[in-house]
């Protein structure tokens, strides 16, 4: 408990004063590698932002900062862009990348936006939370489905 405690500290350090809130069954870090590792019922917590999944494994360059999140296994997330669109849904895995400010969805993705009305159904879904561009890709066996609310005149 009291390593889980000293990471959780450290991360937030780590994301410019901004808390990082980790919760998971185990934990296990290799510093001298730049991996740590969360197995079990993850939930991470960054101000608006959740990820849920079964293993979450964060790594971080020479200077400690995170450079990559990999959540797998019944990942699902909330999501609020630089635009204050908001994001939810889930897929297989999913891939954090901060520096560049982008989710990659990978396998079964079902990506809503709730404050427009829109969904993406995909295999590869990438979200860019600067601007809010997302770019979807399918499978050979079926296609990227787009789901839009149209309101008609009446």
């Amino acid at each position: 408990m009291r390593a889980i405690l000293i990471l959780m500290t450290f991360l937030s350090s780590l994301l410019l004063a901004q808390e990082l809130r980790i919760k998971a069954n185990s934990f296990s870090a290799d510093e001298l590698k730049g991996v740590s590792v969360f197995n079990g019922d993850v939930n991470i917590v960054k101000e608006q932002d959740e990820l849920n999944a079964s293993t979450v494994t964060i790594y971080t360059d020479k200077k400690n900062q995170p450079i990559k999140f990999v959540a797998v296994g019944n990942v699902s997330f909330k999501i609020e862009t630089k635009t204050k669109a908001i994001y939810e849904g889930k897929a297989n895995r999913v891939i954090f990348l901060p520096q560049e400010k982008e989710y990659h969805f990978y396998e079964n993705v079902h990506l809503k936006q709730l404050n427009e009305k829109k969904e993406i159904q995909g295999n590869e879904v990438i979200l860019n939370i600067n601007d809010g561009k997302a770019h979807a890709k399918g499978l050979k066996e079926g296609p990227v489905i787009m789901i839009f609310d149209i309101e008609e005149e009446k």
